[in-house]
Formats: structure tokens, sequence, C-alpha cells
């Protein structure tokens, strides 16, 4: 008898480990019960896998719990993960340059854009007589959120006549409805934001279109070169610490990479929050339709991008020096590699 049961307990053993190799575990997926990321601006086309990957469940998928929590702008999700209360960001992929030269490491692992998708445009109620980009010394210019990449890429464009930052005023506005009103009411001369901001503003000649890098061609035009834009990227301590977590979420961005590449208009349109098309559904098609090309379509970070990037921060931002940066630490494709194909 003895024998028997032990053999039948085997037996039970054996097949209930088949049985559980054979059946997905959800929480195997993952080694982090949960995890939050930060992001500035959720609305924005320019984190549209990361709604996509959020509604199509794709993150679920993969066997991750996420919560996503939207701020003003990049820099205030960027807070969020220095402070603790969030572990990844879905922000600008340059912040990891600029938080390395102030000696604190967070590494990009998959990307959402490949071009920033950032315009600058001039108010043609407050300046209707504007003839070029010096012109804004003195004026105010509105950006998601201070020190987010909508600043950089209006510093950017300033340096290039000879402008510094000091010599404007920089006003956060968001990345929604109030942004469009602040442009509307003339409480800024300029702005520097996304789309569908932008595209609404531009819908009712409510600015003039100074620089725009929502196409590929214009961005390598503005910048020397490729641009790595949204990314999802994290404290390095975060990877080695949770690498299968890290992996789920690189499966998910990249699933939705691939799914925004083969959408159509209708299909972005029925899947995103209504909320997001600020009013107008058709002009929230035709914008997508217009920023496609600047979604990344297999999530990979391209490394002659990350030189772009440096030398972009470096130009402006005389705390940065190029020299001392490791840009192999401020990002990875390992993840990316490793997605099923």
């Amino acid at each position: 008898m003895r024998r028997s049961f032990l053999s039948t307990s085997v037996k039970c053993a054996i097949l209930g480990l088949a049985a559980s190799l054979a059946s997905p575990v959800v929480l195997a997926a993952s080694d982090k019960e949960k995890v939050t990321i930060a992001v500035g601006g959720k609305n924005l086309f320019y984190y549209l896998p990361l709604t996509i990957a959020e509604q199509k469940g794709y993150f679920k998928e993969e066997g991750v719990n996420v919560e996503i929590v939207d701020f003003a702008g990049g820099s205030k999700a960027l807070q969020a993960v220095v402070g603790g209360s969030a572990d990844v960001v879905s922000g600008a992929y340059e912040h990891t340059i600029s938080l390395q030269s102030k000696k604190q490491y967070f590494t990009a692992f998959v990307q959402q854009g490949r071009a920033p998708q950032i315009v600058l445009g001039v108010s043609t109620k407050t300046m209707p007589n504007f003839k070029s980009v010096a012109d804004l010394k003195g004026k105010k210019i509105g950006v998601t959120a201070p020190g987010s990449s909508t600043n950089m890429v209006a510093n950017f464009v300033l340096d290039g006549v000879g402008l510094k930052g000091t010599d404007v005023s920089f006003i956060g506005v968001g990345a929604g409805s109030g942004a469009v009103a602040a442009m509307r009411a003339g409480q800024i001369d300029a702005i520097s934001n996304l789309d569908p901001v932008i595209s609404t503003l531009e819908k009712d000649g409510s600015i003039k279109v100074v620089t725009d890098t929502r196409k590929l061609d214009a961005t390598r035009k503005l910048f020397g070169g490729d641009m790595p834009a949204g990314c999802l990227y994290a404290p390095e301590d975060f990877l080695k610490k949770y690498p299968k977590a890290a992996q789920a979420l690189t499966n998910a961005i990249v699933k939705a990479n691939r799914w925004i590449a083969k959408a159509s208009p209708d299909d972005v349109l029925k899947t995103v929050p209504a909320s997001y098309h600020l009013g107008d559904p058709e002009l929230y098609k035709l914008t997508f339709a217009n920023v496609k090309e600047a979604i990344s379509p297999d999530g990979v970070i391209s490394p002659a991008g990350t030189q772009t990037a440096l030398k972009a921060l470096a130009a402006y931002d005389s705390n940065i020096d190029a020299k001392s940066i490791d840009l192999k630490r401020t990002f990875t494709n390992q993840f990316v590699e490793k997605a099923p194909k």
C-alpha cells in the first residue's frame, strides 16, 4: 500500500507540474507585483503606444499589473520616479542624458517614438507681424512643463538664432485643453507642444508653425540626425532587480508599436479614450495620419540617434559635458531584441 501510495503521489505531482507548465500563470511573467508608470500628458500622440498597450490589454497579456499616473509634463513624471512614487517613466529619451550629468543613472529600454513630434508655433493674435525666431526675445512661450522635452526643443530652436532660455519666459500650460485655451486667450505668445494640441490650434489659425518635428525629414534637418523621442526608461537598479517586469513592459509596447504601424485612423480613434479627441474626432484622425511616421514601428532605440540627442542637449545646456556622458548606460535594446516577433 505504501509503495502504491507513493507511486500515485509522484504521478500526481508530475501531472500537476505538467499542467502548470502548459497553463500560463499570469503572475509568473513578472517579478514585480505592480509597476507604476509616470507619464506627462498621456493623451498626446507622443505616448500613443503606451495608451494602445493599456487599452488593448497588452500589459495584462504579458502578465504585468500596470498603473499609469498622468502628470502635466515629462519633467513632473520624472520627478515622480526620482522621488520613488513611480517605477518607470514614459518620457523623452534625452532625460536619461540630463540625469547622468547629475550622477543619476536611468536607462531607456524600449522606444515609442522616433521623432519628437514637438512643434513650435507663434500666436497669430499676439504676434501678427512675426518674421523670425529672434522676435521671440522677451516673449512668453508655453511648454507642457518647464524642463520637459517641449522646453528642450524650444531652447534648441532659440539657440539657433543666438537666444538663450533666459531671454524668454517659459510657462507650463500642460498638454491638453488648457494649452489650447492659453494660446487662444493670448496668455502666451508662442507654444512648444504636441498633437493633438498643435493640430487643434492650426485648424483655427491660432498659430503659425515655425518648427515642426512631426516628420522624420524635418527632425533630421533640425537636429542633424535621428532623434529618439518617447521611451520607457527607469533607474538602472530597476532593470537589474526586475528584468521580467522590464521584459513584459517591453513586449507590450513593441506589440502596440506594431499594431499602430498597421492601424487606420479609425482603428486608433475607436481605441483611445474619447477625451483624447479634444472634441474633434475628425481632426484627431487627420492628425494621426500626419504623425504616424514619427511613431516607432519596432521599439528599437537608434544608437546613432542617441549621439544626436547628446549633441542637441550639450548645444544648449552648459551643465552637460558631452565627453563625460556614457551613452551605453542611457539606453539598451536587450529587451526589445527578446520581444516576440
